[in-house]
Protein backbone atom coordinates (compact mmCIF):
# COMPACT_ATOMS: atom_id res chain seq x y z
CA UNK A 1 0.00 0.00 0.00
CA UNK A 2 1.05 3.24 -0.76
CA UNK A 3 2.03 6.01 2.07
CA UNK A 4 -0.59 8.58 0.94
CA UNK A 5 -3.05 5.81 0.40
CA UNK A 6 -2.11 4.38 4.13
CA UNK A 7 -2.36 8.13 5.38
CA UNK A 8 -5.78 8.81 3.98
CA UNK A 9 -6.86 5.19 5.26
CA UNK A 10 -5.60 5.92 9.12
CA UNK A 11 -6.33 9.44 9.14
CA UNK A 12 -10.14 8.95 10.61
CA UNK A 13 -8.66 6.30 13.38
CA UNK A 14 -5.88 8.14 13.89
CA UNK A 15 -7.78 11.78 14.74
CA UNK A 16 -10.53 9.54 17.13
CA UNK A 17 -7.73 8.24 18.69
CA UNK A 18 -6.38 11.61 19.15
CA UNK A 19 -9.41 13.33 20.46
CA UNK A 20 -11.04 10.05 22.63
CA UNK A 21 -7.73 8.78 24.13
CA UNK A 22 -4.68 11.21 23.82
CA UNK A 23 -6.49 14.36 24.80
CA UNK A 24 -8.39 12.61 27.42
CA UNK A 25 -5.23 11.02 29.18
CA UNK A 26 -3.35 14.37 28.54
CA UNK A 27 -6.15 16.24 30.94
CA UNK A 28 -6.08 13.36 33.49
CA UNK A 29 -2.23 13.57 34.21
CA UNK A 30 -2.76 17.22 34.08
CA UNK A 31 -5.24 17.31 36.71
CA UNK A 32 -3.30 14.81 38.80
CA UNK A 33 -0.68 17.23 39.03
CA UNK A 34 -3.32 20.03 40.79
CA UNK A 35 -5.54 19.78 43.75
CA UNK A 36 -8.60 22.35 44.02
CA UNK A 37 -7.42 26.26 44.87
CA UNK A 38 -7.98 27.09 48.73
CA UNK A 39 -10.87 29.05 47.78
CA UNK A 40 -12.62 26.25 45.81
CA UNK A 41 -15.20 25.97 47.26
CA UNK A 42 -17.64 28.74 45.09
CA UNK A 43 -19.25 25.48 43.63
CA UNK A 44 -20.65 24.90 46.76
CA UNK A 45 -21.55 28.78 47.44
CA UNK A 46 -22.96 29.00 43.80
CA UNK A 47 -25.54 25.99 45.60
CA UNK A 48 -27.02 27.60 48.56
CA UNK A 49 -27.14 31.07 46.28
CA UNK A 50 -30.70 30.24 45.47
CA UNK A 51 -31.62 29.86 49.45
CA UNK A 52 -29.07 32.83 50.66
CA UNK A 53 -29.93 35.88 48.32
CA UNK A 54 -27.82 38.31 49.79
CA UNK A 55 -25.42 40.97 48.24
CA UNK A 56 -22.06 40.37 49.79
CA UNK A 57 -22.13 36.89 49.45
CA UNK A 58 -22.49 37.51 45.74
CA UNK A 59 -19.27 39.59 45.92
CA UNK A 60 -17.74 36.73 47.57
CA UNK A 61 -18.25 34.24 45.02
CA UNK A 62 -17.36 36.62 41.91
CA UNK A 63 -14.06 37.34 44.18
CA UNK A 64 -13.96 33.47 44.50
CA UNK A 65 -14.65 33.04 40.86
CA UNK A 66 -12.31 35.68 39.68
CA UNK A 67 -9.10 34.56 41.54
CA UNK A 68 -9.78 30.49 40.23
CA UNK A 69 -10.30 32.18 36.42
CA UNK A 70 -6.36 31.90 35.72
CA UNK A 71 -5.97 28.07 36.74
CA UNK A 72 -9.30 26.31 36.48
CA UNK A 73 -7.47 22.86 37.20
CA UNK A 74 -6.13 24.47 40.58
CA UNK A 75 -2.82 24.70 41.96
CA UNK A 76 0.21 22.87 41.17
CA UNK A 77 1.32 20.40 43.39
CA UNK A 78 3.24 18.22 41.25
CA UNK A 79 3.30 14.46 42.68
CA UNK A 80 1.94 15.59 46.02
CA UNK A 81 -1.16 14.29 45.25
CA UNK A 82 0.59 10.18 44.11
CA UNK A 83 2.27 10.46 47.52
CA UNK A 84 -0.49 11.19 50.18
CA UNK A 85 -2.43 8.52 52.32
CA UNK A 86 -4.60 7.88 49.95
CA UNK A 87 -2.39 6.64 47.17
CA UNK A 88 1.12 5.70 47.52
CA UNK A 89 1.17 7.09 50.63
CA UNK A 90 5.11 6.57 51.14
CA UNK A 91 5.05 8.35 54.54
CA UNK A 92 2.96 5.37 56.12
CA UNK A 93 4.83 2.61 54.15
CA UNK A 94 8.12 3.84 55.32
CA UNK A 95 6.43 3.90 58.92
CA UNK A 96 5.05 0.19 58.82
CA UNK A 97 7.85 -1.00 56.96
CA UNK A 98 10.04 0.43 60.36
CA UNK A 99 7.40 -0.83 63.15
CA UNK A 100 6.90 -4.50 61.82
CA UNK A 101 9.02 -7.40 62.38
CA UNK A 102 7.83 -9.46 59.97
CA UNK A 103 6.71 -9.08 56.11
CA UNK A 104 3.75 -10.87 57.27
CA UNK A 105 2.45 -8.01 59.72
CA UNK A 106 4.02 -5.32 56.90
CA UNK A 107 1.34 -6.94 54.45
CA UNK A 108 -1.67 -7.01 56.89
CA UNK A 109 -0.76 -3.43 57.73
CA UNK A 110 -1.11 -2.34 54.14
CA UNK A 111 -4.32 -3.23 53.98
CA UNK A 112 -5.32 -0.05 56.52
CA UNK A 113 -4.54 1.87 53.46
CA UNK A 114 -6.84 2.32 50.84
CA UNK A 115 -4.73 1.95 47.47
CA UNK A 116 -2.90 -0.88 48.67
CA UNK A 117 -6.18 -2.64 49.74
CA UNK A 118 -8.08 -2.06 46.67
CA UNK A 119 -4.57 -3.29 44.73
CA UNK A 120 -4.28 -5.99 46.64
CA UNK A 121 -8.16 -7.17 45.70
CA UNK A 122 -7.64 -5.91 41.70
CA UNK A 123 -4.31 -8.19 41.57
CA UNK A 124 -6.02 -10.93 43.23
CA UNK A 125 -8.92 -10.93 41.38
CA UNK A 126 -6.52 -10.56 37.58
CA UNK A 127 -4.21 -13.08 38.45
CA UNK A 128 -6.85 -15.92 39.51
CA UNK A 129 -9.86 -15.05 36.96
CA UNK A 130 -7.38 -14.77 34.05
CA UNK A 131 -5.66 -17.84 33.87
CA UNK A 132 -9.39 -19.33 34.76
CA UNK A 133 -11.38 -17.40 31.97
CA UNK A 134 -8.64 -19.10 29.34
CA UNK A 135 -8.96 -22.59 30.56
CA UNK A 136 -12.23 -22.66 31.05
CA UNK A 137 -12.97 -20.88 27.40
CA UNK A 138 -10.77 -23.34 25.88
CA UNK A 139 -12.78 -26.64 27.50
CA UNK A 140 -15.59 -25.21 26.52
CA UNK A 141 -14.64 -24.82 23.15
CA UNK A 142 -13.52 -28.33 22.71
CA UNK A 143 -16.24 -29.98 24.22
CA UNK A 144 -18.57 -27.93 21.88
CA UNK A 145 -16.72 -27.76 19.05
CA UNK A 146 -16.26 -32.19 19.07
CA UNK A 147 -20.77 -32.33 19.22
CA UNK A 148 -22.40 -33.27 16.29
CA UNK A 149 -23.22 -30.43 14.14
CA UNK A 150 -26.86 -30.12 14.81
CA UNK A 151 -25.90 -29.12 18.08
CA UNK A 152 -23.19 -27.04 17.90
CA UNK A 153 -25.28 -23.73 17.27
CA UNK A 154 -27.35 -24.17 19.96
CA UNK A 155 -24.90 -24.76 22.59
CA UNK A 156 -22.63 -21.98 21.62
CA UNK A 157 -25.87 -19.89 21.76
CA UNK A 158 -26.09 -21.00 25.21
CA UNK A 159 -22.09 -20.58 25.87
CA UNK A 160 -22.55 -17.12 25.27
CA UNK A 161 -25.54 -16.19 27.48
CA UNK A 162 -23.68 -14.76 30.46
CA UNK A 163 -21.24 -12.49 28.15
CA UNK A 164 -24.34 -11.11 26.54
CA UNK A 165 -26.02 -10.14 29.95
CA UNK A 166 -24.94 -6.73 31.34
CA UNK A 167 -22.07 -7.14 33.84
CA UNK A 168 -24.23 -4.99 36.08
CA UNK A 169 -27.68 -7.09 35.42
CA UNK A 170 -25.70 -10.11 35.70
CA UNK A 171 -24.03 -9.28 38.96
CA UNK A 172 -27.49 -8.21 40.35
CA UNK A 173 -28.99 -11.39 39.29
CA UNK A 174 -26.22 -13.14 41.15
CA UNK A 175 -26.56 -11.51 44.38
CA UNK A 176 -29.85 -12.28 45.26
CA UNK A 177 -29.33 -15.51 44.18
CA UNK A 178 -26.75 -15.46 47.16
CA UNK A 179 -28.59 -13.67 49.14
CA UNK A 180 -29.97 -15.65 52.47
CA UNK A 181 -33.10 -16.06 50.70
CA UNK A 182 -32.20 -16.67 47.17
CA UNK A 183 -31.85 -19.90 46.05
CA UNK A 184 -28.35 -20.66 46.03
CA UNK A 185 -27.78 -18.92 49.61
CA UNK A 186 -30.80 -20.85 51.36
CA UNK A 187 -29.39 -23.77 49.40
CA UNK A 188 -25.92 -23.59 51.14
CA UNK A 189 -27.68 -23.05 54.47
CA UNK A 190 -29.26 -26.63 54.19
CA UNK A 191 -26.63 -28.30 52.68
CA UNK A 192 -24.01 -27.43 55.73
CA UNK A 193 -27.05 -26.80 58.16
CA UNK A 194 -25.66 -23.67 58.98
CA UNK A 195 -29.16 -20.60 59.02
CA UNK A 196 -26.42 -18.09 59.65
CA UNK A 197 -23.85 -19.06 56.74
CA UNK A 198 -23.91 -15.52 54.56
CA UNK A 199 -22.08 -15.59 51.46
CA UNK A 200 -21.93 -11.58 52.21
CA UNK A 201 -20.30 -11.60 55.56
CA UNK A 202 -17.35 -12.92 54.73
CA UNK A 203 -14.44 -10.89 53.27
CA UNK A 204 -12.52 -14.36 51.83
CA UNK A 205 -16.28 -15.23 50.54
CA UNK A 206 -17.02 -12.63 49.17
CA UNK A 207 -13.67 -12.80 46.70
CA UNK A 208 -14.43 -15.92 46.22
CA UNK A 209 -18.06 -15.05 45.00
CA UNK A 210 -17.00 -12.17 42.80
CA UNK A 211 -13.86 -14.38 41.51
CA UNK A 212 -16.67 -16.86 40.48
CA UNK A 213 -18.87 -14.16 38.69
CA UNK A 214 -15.77 -12.80 36.78
CA UNK A 215 -15.10 -16.44 35.46
CA UNK A 216 -18.60 -16.93 34.46
CA UNK A 217 -19.13 -13.64 32.73
CA UNK A 218 -15.70 -13.44 30.87
CA UNK A 219 -15.37 -17.57 30.03
CA UNK A 220 -17.68 -16.97 27.18
CA UNK A 221 -15.49 -14.17 24.94
CA UNK A 222 -12.46 -16.55 25.29
CA UNK A 223 -14.78 -19.75 24.07
CA UNK A 224 -15.27 -18.06 21.10
CA UNK A 225 -12.28 -16.76 20.38
CA UNK A 226 -10.89 -20.37 20.98
CA UNK A 227 -13.91 -22.19 18.99
CA UNK A 228 -13.03 -19.77 15.50
CA UNK A 229 -9.28 -20.56 15.88
CA UNK A 230 -10.13 -24.51 16.71
CA UNK A 231 -12.15 -24.51 13.13
CA UNK A 232 -8.90 -23.69 11.25
CA UNK A 233 -6.80 -26.22 13.07
CA UNK A 234 -5.41 -28.41 9.76
CA UNK A 235 -7.04 -31.64 9.78
CA UNK A 236 -4.05 -33.23 7.89
CA UNK A 237 -1.62 -32.55 11.13
CA UNK A 238 -4.07 -34.19 13.50
CA UNK A 239 -5.01 -36.90 11.29
CA UNK A 240 -1.06 -37.54 11.07
CA UNK A 241 -1.06 -37.59 14.84
CA UNK A 242 -3.67 -40.11 14.62
CA UNK A 243 -2.01 -42.19 12.69
CA UNK A 244 1.29 -42.19 14.74
CA UNK A 245 -0.73 -43.22 17.71
CA UNK A 246 -1.18 -40.13 19.70
CA UNK A 247 -4.59 -39.72 22.12
CA UNK A 248 -7.00 -37.38 22.21
CA UNK A 249 -4.99 -35.51 24.70
CA UNK A 250 -1.69 -35.78 23.17
CA UNK A 251 -3.33 -34.29 19.95
CA UNK A 252 -4.49 -31.08 22.32
CA UNK A 253 -1.16 -30.70 23.75
CA UNK A 254 1.15 -31.03 21.04
CA UNK A 255 -1.30 -30.05 17.90
CA UNK A 256 -3.69 -27.78 18.57
CA UNK A 257 -2.61 -25.78 22.20
CA UNK A 258 0.60 -24.44 19.71
CA UNK A 259 -1.71 -23.54 16.97
CA UNK A 260 -3.99 -21.56 19.16
CA UNK A 261 -0.88 -19.90 21.18
CA UNK A 262 -1.20 -16.52 19.51
CA UNK A 263 -5.37 -16.45 20.36
CA UNK A 264 -4.00 -17.27 23.90
CA UNK A 265 -2.39 -14.19 24.11
CA UNK A 266 -4.59 -12.38 22.35
CA UNK A 267 -7.07 -13.59 25.27
CA UNK A 268 -4.93 -12.70 27.83
CA UNK A 269 -4.38 -9.38 26.90
CA UNK A 270 -7.91 -8.44 26.42
CA UNK A 271 -8.96 -10.27 30.03
CA UNK A 272 -5.73 -8.50 31.67
CA UNK A 273 -6.66 -5.09 30.99
CA UNK A 274 -10.72 -5.89 31.78
CA UNK A 275 -10.26 -7.99 35.05
CA UNK A 276 -7.62 -5.34 36.34
CA UNK A 277 -10.61 -2.87 35.51
CA UNK A 278 -12.89 -4.49 37.99
CA UNK A 279 -15.70 -2.70 39.05
CA UNK A 280 -19.13 -3.62 38.30
CA UNK A 281 -19.34 -6.88 40.13
CA UNK A 282 -18.56 -4.85 43.34
CA UNK A 283 -21.54 -2.21 42.83
CA UNK A 284 -23.35 -4.98 41.86
CA UNK A 285 -22.67 -7.26 45.15
CA UNK A 286 -22.64 -3.86 47.22
CA UNK A 287 -19.50 -5.90 47.93
CA UNK A 288 -17.27 -2.70 49.08
CA UNK A 289 -16.92 -3.18 52.57
CA UNK A 290 -15.25 -6.33 51.98
CA UNK A 291 -13.66 -5.89 48.27
CA UNK A 292 -12.72 -2.58 46.73
CA UNK A 293 -11.24 -2.45 43.42
CA UNK A 294 -8.81 0.90 41.50
CA UNK A 295 -11.79 1.60 39.54
CA UNK A 296 -14.26 1.55 42.52
CA UNK A 297 -11.89 4.09 44.12
CA UNK A 298 -11.90 6.38 41.15
CA UNK A 299 -16.09 6.12 41.44
CA UNK A 300 -16.17 6.85 44.77
CA UNK A 301 -13.65 9.81 44.36
CA UNK A 302 -16.17 11.92 41.69
CA UNK A 303 -19.42 10.05 43.22
CA UNK A 304 -19.14 12.35 46.46
CA UNK A 305 -21.08 15.65 47.13
CA UNK A 306 -17.51 16.99 46.59
CA UNK A 307 -16.05 16.08 43.85
CA UNK A 308 -12.68 14.84 44.60
CA UNK A 309 -11.32 15.17 40.71
CA UNK A 310 -7.57 15.65 41.81
CA UNK A 311 -7.72 12.05 43.24
CA UNK A 312 -9.72 10.33 41.06
CA UNK A 313 -7.23 11.50 37.70
CA UNK A 314 -4.52 10.31 39.97
CA UNK A 315 -5.79 7.17 40.70
CA UNK A 316 -6.98 6.39 37.17
CA UNK A 317 -2.54 7.17 36.07
CA UNK A 318 -2.26 5.00 38.69
CA UNK A 319 -4.47 2.34 36.97
CA UNK A 320 -3.00 2.90 33.40
CA UNK A 321 0.49 2.82 34.72
CA UNK A 322 -0.52 -0.82 36.42
CA UNK A 323 -2.34 -1.83 32.98
CA UNK A 324 0.71 -1.08 30.96
CA UNK A 325 2.90 -3.37 33.76
CA UNK A 326 0.89 -6.03 33.61
CA UNK A 327 0.78 -6.54 30.03
CA UNK A 328 4.18 -5.78 29.13
CA UNK A 329 6.01 -9.70 29.57
CA UNK A 330 2.70 -10.68 27.43
CA UNK A 331 3.48 -8.06 24.60
CA UNK A 332 7.31 -8.98 24.56
CA UNK A 333 6.60 -12.71 24.63
CA UNK A 334 4.25 -11.97 21.80
CA UNK A 335 6.96 -9.75 19.82
CA UNK A 336 9.62 -12.09 20.36
CA UNK A 337 7.68 -14.74 18.51
CA UNK A 338 7.03 -13.20 15.26
CA UNK A 339 10.48 -11.83 15.32
CA UNK A 340 12.51 -14.55 16.12
CA UNK A 341 15.71 -13.40 15.13
CA UNK A 342 15.73 -10.13 17.01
Amino acid sequence: MKHKTFFWFFLPTALAMFLFIALPLTSIVSQSLHTPHDAGIWLLLNRVIHLVVNLKLLLIIRQVKKSTKSKPQGKWVGFQIYTDRNHLAFKEVGEFWESKTSFIDFVSSLNDLPFYRAMGFTLTYTFVVTPLVILFGFIIALAVNSLHRHLKGFMVFFSLLPMIVTPLVGSLILFWMIDARGIIGSGLQELFADPTLSLKASTGLTWITLIVYGVWHSAPFAFIVFYAGLQTVPQETIEAAMIDGATRFQQTIHVIVPHLSPLVAFVALIQLMDNFRVFEPIVGFSASAHATSLSWIIWNDIGQEIRLLSSAATTSVLTIIGVIILLMPVLIRTWREFNPEK
